[in-house]
């Protein structure tokens, strides 16, 4: 039997591993998996985690063992022989560009949709669900957290309400079973969540008229989510951190992205390795932070980065995210909200205490006067960080801003995001993908529903019409919907990153569907 204490770090990754009975790949092909990833065998690293092997991993290591000292031995025949290669149905799947992109986003609902199942594959790295759902495609196979809600934002404008009620009962499964939402459904993502979007999902339900009965029904949901998010927070002192929750110097408690391991990402695991030599943090720390900011969905961006800007210095653990924050607020609202439904006022008056402390906490910690723009903060040296990015519109979004911090906010916004394509995700051009010039469709719709809550009406309409136009134009050109567009120079295509451009993809799809009959509606 496999010693997962000693191949993990930390027991907190033992446990979920434990009650799921799936190791991941690394722990079921020691020697073998480091020799394919440092290897490069498969230029995508994530490619090897995803396979299934033709044979139990001990008749797989057995054969490494006894092949792979032998003259003219080839790693990749070798794989090819024991394993196989994961399916990407959207590779093979051809659009109809005359049909238009409205017929093109219907057929996508059903490519990119998956099963239920009672259980994964022998040996698979794969975490089985109970209910069909849509993954966003290309490389991602499996279900991503905080990727689902933008997803579902088109599921619903496309009349699929029951995909995003399936949807929303796996994540709330995965929560009964597992105690949070890990940042996708494979064995090798149990270390780390995303940001906490469940309790929009929950509210895409709760809008009809059995609101009541939905909030009843994913409580108990919600507030797992809240637990996994506030652990260790109440024996905190000020300037102390344990996990997600960090208590600030006025005693207020906020929080911060992290992974449960600090070993090298298993799907990056090379790429993890080769950047470990740039730095000069202990090992354990800088893969933390790496982690962490896969856990924030911005894999990567000079937001987390030091003065120099380079992948050597991240420190994401070090700042308390301001949309994390206002996300976890969100969370708080719902919590205050379902116990007031049920009829139960001393928990809903907490909870909303909860979130008006959080709400000021925010406005204390995270706005910058000077400019004009929600940052995030650095817990550890007492100070704003220096980054802009999109992150800064959440307060927008979920209402924390003043009315004066609006304005300024959406002039700052015009002035340094706004692009011909749409909003740049930071105002600091890197090669690094959560950077100028590229940008993303969940950013584009949170910013454009902050400007709309404080009636910056003609800027939201701006960047949802240019967003829209490169969307159509990019589909009439190739036939597809992409991961990220560049929205500065609108003739060449997004880069950076560890991967290559996907397409597909569940979150553009979803965002493009709501803007394009919001647009219709006006």
């Amino acid at each position: 039997m496999l010693n997962l204490k000693k191949v993990c770090t930390g027991i907190v990754l033992v446990l979920p591993l434990l009650a799921l009975g799936q190791p991941t790949p690394r722990q079921l092909y020691p020697g073998l998996f480091e020799a394919v990833q440092m290897g490069q065998v498969y230029p995508d690293g994530k490619t090897f985690v995803d396979m299934l092997p033709t044979v139990a991993p001990s008749v797989v290591l057995a054969a490494y063992q006894k092949e792979k000292s032998r003259p003219g031995f080839d790693l990749k025949a070798f794989t090819k022989r024991y394993f196989y290669l994961p399916a990407a149905d959207t590779a093979v799947y051809h659009s109809n560009v005359q049909a238009g992109i409205r017929a093109h986003l219907d057929t996508l609902w059903t490519v990119l949709r998956r099963p239920a199942q009672l259980q994964a594959p022998q040996y698979s790295s794969l975490i089985p669900l109970p209910h069909p759902y849509v993954v966003p495609g290309g490389r991602f196979r499996e279900v991503y957290y905080w990727d689902s809600y933008f997803t579902m934002l088109g599921l619903r404008e496309a009349g699929r309400q029951d995909m995003v009620r399936n949807m929303v009962d796996n994540f709330a499964y995965l929560l009964d079973k597992l105690g949070f939402i890990p940042n996708g459904n494979r064995t090798y993502y149990l270390t780390r969540s995303q940001p906490p979007f469940f309790a929009q999902m929950v509210g895409l339900l709760a809008e009809g008229p059995d609101s009541v009965a939905v909030l009843a029904r994913y409580q108990p949901a919600l507030a797992r989510e809240y637990a996994y998010w506030m652990a260790g927070s109440e024996a905190l002192t000020p300037g102390q951190a344990d996990r997600r929750a960090v208590r600030l110097t006025g005693g207020e408690v906020l929080n911060r992205y992290w992974d449960d391991s600090d070993l090298p990402r298993e799907e990056s695991y090379r790429a993890d390795v080769e950047a470990a030599r740039l730095t000069k943090q202990p090992l354990p720390q800088f893969y933390r932070n790496v982690r962490a900011a896969a856990a924030s969905g911005w894999d990567f961006s000079t937001r987390w980065f030091g003065p120099d800007g380079q992948l050597g210095s991240i420190r994401t653990t070090d700042l308390v995210p301001v949309d994390l924050n206002c996300l976890l607020l969100n969370l708080e609202q719902a919590l205050a909200r379902a116990h007031r439904v049920a009829g139960q006022t001393a928990q809903a008056n907490s909870y909303r205490q909860k979130a008006l402390a959080r709400a000021a906490a925010i406005r204390r910690y995270c706005w910058d006067p000077d400019a004009g723009w929600f940052m995030d903060y650095d817990w550890r040296q007492r100070r704003l960080a220096t980054a802009r990015t999109l992150a800064g519109t959440f307060p927008l979004t979920y209402g924390v801003a003043t009315p004066e911090q609006a304005r300024l906010a959406a002039r700052r916004l015009e002035t340094e995001f706004l692009a011909p394509g749409g909003l740049l995700t930071t105002t600091r051009a890197s090669t690094q993908q959560w950077d100028a010039p590229n940008a993303w469709a969940p950013l584009q719709y949170m910013a454009v529903t902050g400007l709309r809550r404080y009636q910056q009406t003609g800027l939201a309409e701006t960047v949802s019409r240019r967003w829209i136009e490169l969307n159509v134009r990019v589909f009439n050109q190739t036939g597809k919907l992409m991961e990220k567009y560049n929205v500065k120079d609108l003739n060449q295509p997004a880069g950076g990153g560890e991967y290559k451009l996907q397409d597909g993809f569940g979150w553009t799809n979803g965002v493009l569907l709501k803007m394009l009959n919001e647009q219709k509606a006006q």
